[in-house]
């Protein structure tokens, strides 16, 4: 394929955030009832924890946001600049053009709504012993509105797009965008593909998720993820192949393609299941003492999988890819990357 076929190839749509980012102790995840390896939306008791984070711990702020973390990973990855395109709200504030300016530099086009009134969408990053929980104050991340994606110069991205994907995340956001881009995918035999996200997506918004999931060429989630989706569901087991190969024949709504599960357990292999068979893939060995952060370890894997799908690549080529670009993130601080890929 010539550079100019992989023009906005691939299109993701999702919450952008500023990932407020310190290594904290126990009594600070306890202060504020925080779970290593979660992923929650602030309450109220939550708020001022980014102040007490900055005061009390060395913060880092890195643009973050699941969706726009993969994006900007494939796009790495891929190396051909404006692959791809993404979508979601921001606040018009410094935030705001610091995230702007990132994901310009990182080559994704960006086409953000601009919310006059609220303030850029924070989200705290929260680390112990190289584990991460994430505290996500959506703010103007959730104001987007389906009539910027109908704007015509939005929805071009949208045409143009080959490829679609959006973190399970923007299902509290606007499952209204989420339709008109999935079923522009089921009509054009494009690829949509999605991610469970965290336990409270498949739990609370199980509604919301359960008509995408027919549209969905690919899933992707961790094991964490995928038990809760199990016991949701009433399927009575923790066996993480058995939930991927389960999820894989859940119905579809078009046979063009056949749906894939991808399941990411941290260290341990990660689960494919599609055809009714289970294969699994280890993931490359990283000593502790190199693990900075768990952050955008599954994200990166997500955009390194989608880099090579884009291009047409098989299953196991698309899960090296991945594994690669999770385990270059995991020895950084939050979704971050050299300026060019070692992959081969």
């Amino acid at each position: 394929m010539a550079s100019s076929d992989f023009d906005g190839i691939l299109l993701g749509m999702g919450n952008p955030l500023l990932d407020v980012s310190a290594v904290v102790d126990q009594e600070f995840l306890d202060k504020y009832d925080i779970k290593l390896n979660n992923a929650i939306l602030a309450e109220d008791k939550h708020l001022p924890m980014y102040d007490e984070m900055s005061q009390k711990f060395n913060v880092e702020y890195i643009a973050g946001g699941a969706t726009q973390n993969s994006i900007k990973v494939a796009q790495w990855m891929l190396q051909i600049p404006g692959a791809t395109s993404y979508m979601g709200s921001i606040g018009k504030d410094k935030y705001g053009e610091a995230m702007k300016k990132d994901a310009t530099a990182a080559g994704v086009n960006v086409h953000y709504y601009e919310d006059e009134s609220t303030s850029t969408g924070t989200c705290g990053v929260c680390v112990l012993g190289g584990e991460r929980s994430l505290i996500a104050n959506l703010s103007a991340a959730n104001c987007y509105k389906v009539e910027h994606l109908k704007k015509p110069e939005n929805w071009a991205l949208v045409e143009k797009a080959k490829f679609y994907y959006i973190a399970g995340f923007f299902l509290t956001v606007s499952p209204e965008s989420i339709q008109l881009v999935r079923e522009h995918a089921a009509a054009n035999n494009k690829v949509f593909t999605m991610n469970l996200s965290a336990p409270f997506i498949c739990e609370f918004f199980k509604d919301v998720q359960e008509k995408c999931i027919p549209y969905m060429d690919y899933i992707f989630g961790n094991e964490t993820e995928a038990r809760t989706f199990s016991r949701v569901h009433g399927w009575e087991t923790d066996d993480v192949e058995q939930i991927a190969i389960k999820m894989s024949q859940l119905p579809k709504a078009t046979g063009t393609y056949k749906r894939t599960t991808v399941i990411t357990q941290g260290a341990d292999p990660v689960v494919v299941a599609e055809d009714g068979k289970v294969k699994k893939y280890p993931v490359i060995p990283l000593p502790k003492e190199k693990l900075v952060d768990t952050n955008g370890a599954g994200d990166a894997f997500v955009g390194g999988f989608l880099s090579q799908l884009v291009h047409g690549k098989g299953i196991e080529e698309c899960v090296r890819a991945g594994c690669y670009a999770s385990n270059v993130v995991i020895q950084r601080s939050g979704c971050t990357y050299p300026e060019k890929p070692d992959f081969n």
